[in-house]
């Protein structure tokens, strides 16, 4: 649960906005089902609904959604990016399989640390 979420217990209210569409974009937070209407994202839980208002709609504008409502995962993106050039960078003599590999792990850490970072100054 963010600071920008409403709970909306179920044994209260029991709703499902007309038009709602089930969506698989946003990250679900263990929530068993997860719907966009415009800009609304709303969670679905055993118990409770979260819905927050994003600022723009993901289906529409991705990008502009990455930036203002999900920079943690354009960062983690981009942090995953300079980590596998970094590696490519400082394993410039090893062989291809082991830059791969190598490059990969250090993608995975770095995407993680950034998305972890910006996560935390949101």
């Amino acid at each position: 649960m963010t600071n920008n979420d409403v709970l909306v217990p179920k044994e209260i209210r029991q709703f499902m906005l007309d038009g709602a569409q089930e969506t698989f974009l946003g990250i679900k937070n263990d929530a068993i089902k997860q719907y966009r209407y415009g800009n609304l994202h709303i969670r679905e839980y055993a118990d409770i609904f979260l819905v927050h208002v994003d600022k723009k709609d993901p289906r529409k504008d991705p990008i502009g959604h990455l930036l203002l409502d999900a920079p943690e995962m354009l960062i983690g993106l981009l942090s995953s990016f300079v980590g596998c050039k970094l590696s490519s960078v400082v394993l410039k003599n090893n062989n291809k399989s082991t830059k791969n590999l190598i490059g990969f792990f250090t993608a995975l850490v770095f995407g993680y640390a950034g998305y972890n970072f910006t996560k935390k100054l949101k």
